[in-house]
């Protein structure tokens, strides 16, 4: 499985995977209060499930402060992107 972009479709429990589409745009989400997309391995249609347990501790971190993960070190390839709704 490649990895790709997953927009989550902003209802439901975030750390499912039936919950996210893959997308070919690029997002312009940074930090908010909701996901907006995940980047993770998966098909062509959703990421894999269940999504692994570090994708979503890091969804769950990026709900509770409101910003990208994973957020250290600073030069880490981020994952989890959010918006404002």
């Amino acid at each position: 499985m490649a990895k790709s972009w997953y927009v989550f479709m902003g209802s439901g429990d975030p750390t499912l995977s039936s919950n996210y589409l893959r997308t070919t745009v690029q997002h312009s989400c940074l930090c908010g209060n909701q996901i907006c997309a995940i980047y993770s391995e998966g098909d062509e249609d959703h990421p894999e499930s269940p999504l692994p347990q570090l994708l979503q501790q890091y969804i769950r971190k990026a709900l509770a402060t409101g910003q990208v993960q994973p957020e250290y070190p600073v030069n880490a390839e981020k994952c989890v992107f959010l918006r404002y709704i």
